[in-house]
């Protein structure tokens, strides 16, 4: 490729990954506005929440009647980067953000990286089609799709743009996006930062040396995170396989969602697991006192809100259940309160997105650097405890984790408990 080449190649990504950052960043900035506005008036208005499964039934109709086509969510953007199938419909945008604000508004527990995702990956898309990109141009606008709305929701450009690379296959980066990934985190970033959004502010963690002792520390730690990551991702799509097959009407089947949060609600007498739960897992860093079980409650409310068909994310809720189990751990290993709330946030979903590096940079953006080598050394052990599930079906994979030859082809994580392993040929040399 001659100088003049990569020079037109370098202004393309700049230009289209700016465009792509952009436009996610205005995206992420009238998403998060609106969450704020929809948590502060449930906080006001607790009673709001007996109307969880009216809204359900209500986000469920709208979804049966003009979202057939973008029920699959994440991973329908994560089928298109592989498959380059029809374009992602536009209305993904509105409506996921429509149904997640609607979600928090009446106490669902969801996150908000599934959003800013899907808001991204059609906005991206709409931008490949508008300029008639080539398909290998358009995977990679995708990826900066992911990155930008990844990076803009949670103030995190550089975590976005690895994100959007390691995502898409698991063990494996996508170098080739690196550019329009990066391009479109940090602009994506800087959009919405500019446009008056203020992100949580975590506690920063003590600086702990690590030492034999330590490390031998972390390694329970991450055994006990990834046997968590396991029963949400398991959990998760088993109550949603059940449901679906017992209840094939989604708007009936988010009704009844709605009625089992409410339910739980009720049951435990508070409302620190009802929407993001911001409070609670800023606490995990500082209370010694907080309650052991509160893990379990955030993963019992996220894993119904979400098996039943209902709008968001998985990584707040993640990072809720990740702190809040890390306080329980650092109390119990004798490691500080606040570094295994850091570690036990990032690794976590590290473990359930199977994306170790991005979370590691994650932690670094969100606490700062003290929080390092625990958190990589934990994420990286959970990454491979958790064995080959996610909470992305759609995740590709070209070698198994633990090794070995790789695959005939990059096989989508939902199927491989479904195959027999013969029929994974190794690629010939």
């Amino acid at each position: 490729m001659s100088p003049r080449e990569r020079l037109r190649v370098l202004a393309q990504w700049g230009v289209l990954g700016t465009l792509v950052g952009g436009v996610c960043g205005v995206a992420s900035a009238i998403f998060l506005f609106l969450l704020d506005e929809a948590t502060a008036l449930r906080e006001r208005f607790p009673l709001l929440v007996y109307a969880l499964p009216a809204a359900g039934l209500a986000v469920g109709a709208l979804y049966a009647r003009w979202g057939s086509s973008i029920r699959g969510g994440n991973n329908l953007v994560l089928d298109t980067v592989h498959e380059g199938d029809r374009q992602i419909p536009l209305r993904m945008a509105p409506l996921v953000l429509l149904g997640t604000v609607l979600t928090h508004l009446f106490g669902g527990s969801a996150g908000r990286e599934g959003t800013a995702v899907q808001m991204g990956g059609s906005l991206a898309d709409a931008i490949a089609h508008r300029f008639r990109v080539s398909a290998d141009t358009r995977r990679e606008l995708l990826a900066a799709g992911i990155a930008g709305g990844f990076g803009s929701v949670f103030g995190t450009p550089i975590a976005g743009a690895v994100f959007g690379l390691e995502v898409l296959v698991v063990g494996r980066l996508g170098y080739e996006a690196l550019l329009p990934a990066l391009v479109a985190a940090v602009v994506g970033d800087l959009t919405t930062r500019g446009l008056g959004i203020v992100h949580t502010a975590y506690p920063a963690p003590s600086v702990l040396p690590l030492t034999g002792g330590v490390l031998a520390k972390w390694c329970v730690f991450a055994v006990a995170v990834a046997a968590v990551a396991v029963v949400f991702v398991e959990g998760t799509h088993r109550l949603k396989k059940l449901l679906e097959g017992r209840i094939p009407a989604l708007p009936l089947r988010m009704a009844v969602g709605g009625l089992a949060v409410v339910g739980l609600w009720k049951l435990v007498g508070t409302d620190m697991y009802l929407g993001l739960g911001v409070p609670t897992l800023v606490r995990a860093f500082v209370d010694p006192a907080l309650p052991e079980s509160a893990f379990a409650w955030k993963l019992l409310f996220t894993a119904v809100t979400l098996g039943a068909g209902f709008l968001g994310g998985e990584v707040t809720p993640l990072f809720f259940i990740g702190a809040a189990l890390g306080n329980v751990l650092a109390r119990v290993l004798g490691l500080p309160l606040d570094l295994g709330a850091a570690v036990g946030m990032a690794a976590l979903f590290a473990a359930a997105a199977n994306t170790p590096l991005a979370l590691t940079i994650m932690a670094v953006e969100l606490v700062g650097a003290s929080v390092l080598p625990h958190v990589a050394i934990v994420a990286a052990l959970a990454y491979l405890l958790t064995g080959h599930r996610g909470i992305y079906p759609a995740q590709r994979i070209a070698r198994l984790k633990y090794g070995g030859p790789l695959l005939g082809t990059l096989v989508p994580l939902r199927e491989l408990p479904d195959k027999p392993r013969e029929r994974h040929r190794p690629q010939q040399p």
